[in-house]
């Protein structure tokens, strides 16, 4: 009987897995980078101990800037996120990668936390357009 509980103890965690790496999938093949996409999903702020960390892109973050992480947007995109509670927005650069939690679309610094309304709630529902492709990186020009 032991045995059978620990395989359906099992079972069930493997299922909660999948699904959680299913939806993980699904928002991280929303969005390329082409302006007028949209996505829907919850946003979260940075804590205060990554100030000064380095980001994805190898930036250091800061959390006074106007920033975000998307799982696959290119570094250097400007999205406007709109708090669906409050119909604020502010545009933001990304700059890093994330979030890995099921529903999260973004985390943004906290200063766009704040110019969004929701320091208190740390958690809100937002929708995200693009509003401009990242730019291209310029080539060195090499001596020859």
């Amino acid at each position: 009987m032991t045995r059978v509980k620990t395989l359906a103890g099992l079972l069930v965690a493997a299922v909660i897995l999948l699904a959680s790496a299913g939806a993980l999938a699904e928002t991280a093949t929303k969005l390329t980078g082409t302006p007028g996409e949209t996505q829907t999903g919850l946003a979260a702020y940075y804590a205060k101990r990554f100030q000064g960390r380095k980001t994805a892109s190898g930036q250091r973050f800061d959390n006074g800037a106007l920033t975000t992480a998307h799982q696959t947007l290119p570094f250097g995109t400007m999205v406007r996120v709109t708090n669906l509670k409050n119909n604020k927005s502010v545009v933001l650069r990304v700059n890093d990668r994330g979030p890995t939690q099921p529903k999260r679309i973004v985390d943004v610094s906290r200063r766009a936390a704040k110019e969004l309304g929701f320091l208190r709630s740390g958690l809100v529902e937002v929708k995200l357009e693009v509003v401009e492709q990242a730019k291209p990186k310029s080539k060195a020009k090499s001596k020859t």
